[in-house]
């Protein structure tokens, strides 16, 4: 068992417009838009990333929107809600905001008051009260520090069968910490904040089809990538076979598949999104990874204006 993740670093979605995607997570979230820069493996397709005030691991929704895309269909072998950490007695008045985009419904679940919603797509989304959840929330966005958002709370994976998984987190150091319904609850003892894993297991669900509003991929957090090297020789060692390390420009990934199908990244917290920008300048200018430069007049005119860009 390793004791080098740290929790969660980011969560990667596909979506269909760029525009609306950012203007929900930015203006309806109250996220900071941390990062502007393209999709490595297709560049025509923004990559977004949407955080804190400087994008720290377990604060970063990412999205990959790909224009028009069909609405994918939830099912197993994926990540159906991300959910997020807001101060209690905030969901009221979180309740009332989100209302005006789309239907939420509030529950209490495992002890925790929550609040589900869906983003523009679809995705499944949640807030969740935590109490001293030390966090600094970005409030440049228009949400006052009274309700913003802290960071990721967790991110729930639907599967057929949960227990091979919950072994794989077993081995990446997380723990069972309760069970409700069809949802057992894994937790890191300590970590940055975005600690939790559910899983549901439904014998039933169909096979999620990733578009738009799907869960492309969740990622870890390791502090560098001594850590990220050991992480990998354990799993390896347990027989689970993930990818060398790759350079992501703001963080080093490795990435294997789990036994219920969902795609896994271990990245590492540096360098981080100040590494081109300064702090004050985060997500204003387009970045591009050093292979697709020389695409930069054609992508200026190709891709969606989005606000807050130069």
């Amino acid at each position: 068992m390793t004791d080098r993740i740290n929790g969660l670093h980011h969560v990667t979605m596909m979506a269909s417009s760029a525009r609306a995607n950012n203007a929900f997570y930015t203006q309806a979230l109250g996220l900071r838009r941390v990062k502007t820069t393209v999709n490595f493996d297709a560049p025509d397709v923004y990559h977004l990333y949407f955080g804190d005030e400087l994008g720290r691991p377990g604060t970063v929704m990412t999205s990959f929107p790909f224009p028009r895309a069909a609405r994918g269909r939830r099912g197993a072998g994926e990540a159906t809600t991300t959910a997020f950490a807001v101060p209690e007695g905030s969901l009221d008045t979180w309740a009332a905001r989100l209302a005006l985009l789309g239907p939420t419904r509030r529950e209490t679940f495992l002890g925790e008051e929550r609040l589900l919603a869906e983003g523009p797509d679809g995705e499944g989304l949640a807030l969740v009260e935590v109490a001293g959840d030390a966090r600094t929330p970005w409030t440049g966005g228009g949400v006052g520090a009274d309700m913003g958002i802290r960071g990721f709370h967790s991110v729930t994976l639907t599967l057929r069968d949960a227990r091979a998984t919950a072994d794989l987190l077993r081995l990446m150091g997380y723990a069972e910490a309760g069970r409700e319904g069809s949802v057992t609850r894994m937790r890191l003892p300590r970590g940055n904040g975005a600690e939790i894993v559910d899983l549901r297991e439904d014998a039933s669900a169909p096979p999620a089809r990733q578009s738009a509003g799907s869960v492309h991929h969740v990622a870890f957090s390791v502090a560098d990538k001594a850590a990220q090297a050991e992480v990998r020789r354990e799993l390896a060692e347990a027989g689970v076979q993930a990818t060398p390390s790759i350079d992501r420009d703001y963080f080093w990934a490795i990435y294997f598949r789990t036994p219920g199908g969902v795609l896994f990244e271990v990245a590492t917290d540096e360098p981080g999104f100040t590494r081109d920008e300064e702090a004050g300048a985060l997500g204003t200018a387009l970045k591009l990874p050093r292979q697709h430069a020389h695409l930069r007049e054609a992508l200026a005119r190709q891709l969606e204006p989005l606000e807050g860009l130069a």
